[in-house]
This record gives structure tokens, C-alpha cells and sequence, in this order.
């Protein structure tokens, strides 16, 4: 699916869609004052990712250069704007600047409108993505020399998602070629395992500690045979608590201030949001309100609990 810049006047830019990504993504054109620039963001049921933003835009901008300031047809203004979802501009921006051609030789006017345009991305802030002096552009004639005018700038939200960009394709025709930028979901560190200590059986401690056999001290002690001593009655003794203690489940949504009575509470609110589904009577839907306010003072009710006792804890070292 193509989209382009409505009639009158000569398209210079269009954004193309496959019909797979069309298929389970909502897609919509922003149309923007001039014609060499457009945009379509991208909606789905899901964020990002895994990310709470549920949109996304990609902007195509093509910069034909005038001949009065800013010097190209669109301002930086007009270009770079804050936007809280992942905001992707690129496109062939007719400009020449050191952070993505760092070996080419500049004129002084040559470098300050650059400079405009990249300090108004960088101020937002946008970041840009192209690996500094990899050529997009390489002239048909034997007299220009390659340049790098095909730039790909993301703003915050999108750039810490972005795998890497590359030129790995032929030219397809043109003295540009195709540039891939390939996203890739977020590292999530799982934390570390921990032992369920509520669930650990007392008894079964209690009577592993009757038979628990701990080495003398040294009689003549040393820095490290005493050391030595204290590391080996240390490790049995943590391995028998470990034994009689399950582990925690933990994954990426694990959450400390959890408890069992908030996993009672959702499935009786999840129990009567089914039987809503199906019998939408006013009855129904009260046991739904009643059992969802119920659910949510709780969770708020467990996350303040547990941040006052993170808070009457901590010390100065811990935080």
C-alpha cells in the first residue's frame, strides 16, 4: 500500500506499506503544508514492543534547497517536533554535515545551514542514525565524489529500540541506495533468583537443625583458618535453609508487592466479567463494578504498604 501527498503539485515523497504489516496495524496519513514532506502513523492494540505507546509515526521528507533563508524548502521547525510516541523522520535532506560525513570538506555557509537543521533534531531531542561516513548517495558521473544526504533521525522514544542501520542492498536504479533500519524489542534484565522465605517449611528446619554438625573453631586461629572455618558452617547452613525453601517464579512482570489475596481478588473480578460477557444484565454488571473497585483499592492498598516499608528501611547505603 503507497501513500503520497494529495494532487496538485509533483509528489516528491511517498511512504509504502506492506499489505501483511497493513493487516494487523491501522494505518493514517498526516498530510503535512508542504508536499515534499509526509507522515503516517501507525496504530495497533499493543504498544510497541512491549512499550505503553499503542501509536507511531514514520515521517518521508525530501529538502529541495532555495535560494532564501532557511536555504531548503522546509525549516528545521517544521521538521523536528516533540512527540511522547516513537517518532521516525528520514529521507534525502539535500545537506552535507561532519556527524554523518566526517571526511568530506565543508564550505563555512555549507556548515551552518547543516548545523540549523541538526540543532534544532538534537535539541527535541532526535538522534541520528546513520553510521557516521557510510555513503547513501553515490553520483553516476565520475567527477562528484560520494556523499551522505539519505539521514534517518529518531526521537528518544523510538532511537533506544533501533538494532542497527545499514546500506547492505544494491542500488535499485537511482544514485541512492536503499538504507535498512532494523528495531529490535528492549533487553530485559530478569532479576535474580530469591528463595520464597514465607513459604519455607519450620518444621522440617527445625529438625534438620538438630542434626546439623558444625566443625570446631580452630584452637589456634589464624586470619584464614578462621576465615576458612566461617565460610564452610556458613555454607552448610545456607544450604540447608535453601533446601526447605522453594524459589520465587520470577519474570520481567514480577511483582514484589503481590500477595495472594490480590490473586483472589482478580479471578473474582475476571469470574464476574465473563459472566457479564455473556448475561449483560444490570446485576451483572454491579457485581463486575463492585469486584473491580474491590481489586484496585487493594493493589493501591499493597503498592503503599510496600513502599512504606521500602521507605523505613532504607538506609543511605541502599538507596
Amino acid at each position: 500500500m503507497s501513500f503520497a501527498p494529495p494532487p496538485p503539485g509533483r509528489p516528491w515523497v511517498a511512504i509504502n506499506v506492506s499489505r501483511t504489516l497493513n493487516q494487523h496495524l491501522s494505518c493514517s496519513t498526516v498530510f503535512h503544508e508542504s508536499s515534499e514532506m509526509l507522515s503516517v502513523d501507525v496504530f495497533s492494540l499493543e504498544g510497541l514492543f512491549g512499550s505503553p505507546h499503542r501509536s507511531r509515526r514514520v515521517t518521508s521528507v525530501y529538502l529541495l534547497r532555495t535560494n532564501s533563508p532557511p536555504y531548503h524548502s522546509i525549516p528545521p521547525e517544521g521538521i523536528f517536533s516533540f512527540l511522547s510516541y516513537p517518532h521516525l523522520v528520514l529521507g534525502d535532506f539535500n545537506l552535507h554535515h561532519p556527524l554523518a560525513d566526517p571526511c568530506r570538506s565543508l564550505s563555512e555557509r555549507e556548515f551552518i545551514i547543516s548545523t540549523r537543521y541538526f540543532h534544532a533534531a538534537f535539541e527535541v531531542p532526535y538522534h541520528l542514525l546513520n553510521t557516521p561516513g557510510v555513503y547513501t548517495r553515490f553520483p553516476c558521473d565520475t567527477i562528484s565524489r560520494p556523499s551522505v544526504l539519505d539521514l534517518a533521525i529518531a526521537n528518544t522514544a523510538l532511537s533506544s529500540l533501533v538494532s542497527s542501520w545499514d546500506t547492505p542492498l544494491p542500488s535499485t536504479g537511482s544514485d541512492h541506495v536503499p538504507c535498512v533500519i532494523t528495531l529490535r524489542p528492549p533487553a530485559i534484565k530478569l532479576p535474580p533468583t530469591t528463595l520464597h522465605w514465607a513459604l519455607l517449611d519450620l518444621d522440617a528446619v527445625g529438625k534438620a537443625l538438630d542434626t546439623l554438625t558444625i566443625l570446631p573453631s580452630p584452637p589456634r586461629p589464624t586470619p584464614n583458618s578462621l576465615s576458612r572455618w566461617f565460610d564452610i558452617s556458613s555454607d552448610r547452613l545456607t544450604s540447608l535453609l535453601t533446601s526447605h525453601a522453594p524459589n520465587k517464579r520470577l519474570c520481567p512482570r514480577s511483582k514484589p508487592w503481590w500477595s495472594p489475596r490480590l490473586s483472589s481478588l482478580r479471578r473474582e473480578y475476571h469470574r464476574f466479567a465473563r459472566i457479564s460477557r455473556l448475561d449483560p444484565s444490570p446485576l451483572n454488571w454491579g457485581n463486575v463494578k463492585g469486584s473491580r473497585r474491590t481489586y484496585f483499592k487493594a493493589i493501591a492498598s499493597a503498592k503503599k504498604a510496600h513502599w512504606s516499608d521500602f521507605l523505613s528501611s532504607a538506609t543511605p547505603r541502599s538507596v
